[in-house]
């Protein structure tokens, strides 16, 4: 893969992070968030590729339109952690992240990968292990679904 695209990627990822931010933070639906971030963070010639306002906003519409399955498999898989009781970032990242799984459109690696790194620039290095370990548990659930024909 390209830096290019690898850039790309990173930057469509931090975009949705910042769109659910939004979202989650000013108690607006999904497209405002969007709209607001990218018009007026990005106004003006240092606008993105329109392909990331899009890859963002429909990443961040389906994590929202999932948050029922994703946040109860949050909180089967966290003993004692209700996402609510996390951190707004950390909850955020794998809320995301955990989407990204069960779309299966990436390898679940580059998904895990990204995340941690979303969380290292983010969060603390706590919550990169917290994350680490419980979208690979996630994944693994994931998976296993998939093998008995459910996901």
């Amino acid at each position: 893969m390209s830096a290019r695209r690898k850039d790309l990627r990173h930057r469509t990822r931090e975009a949705t992070l910042q769109v659910l931010y939004q979202w989650e933070i000013g108690k607006v639906d999904v497209a405002s968030a969007a709209d607001t971030l990218f018009d007026l963070q990005w106004a003006g010639s240092d606008a993105p590729p329109e392909t990331l306002r899009e890859t963002a906003t429909e990443l961040a519409h389906d994590t929202v339109r999932r948050l029922d399955a994703i946040d109860a498999l949050v909180a089967e898989t966290a003993e004692r952690w209700r996402p609510e009781r996390m951190a707004v970032l950390d909850r955020l990242i794998l809320r995301m992240a955990i989407c990204e799984l069960l779309q299966q459109r990436e390898p679940a690696a580059v998904v895990i990968n990204e995340a941690l790194e979303l969380a290292r620039t983010f969060s603390t290095e706590d919550a990169v292990r917290f994350i680490n370990g419980i979208l690979d548990t996630v994944k693994k659930k994931i998976e296993h679904g998939a093998e008995n024909g459910a996901a």
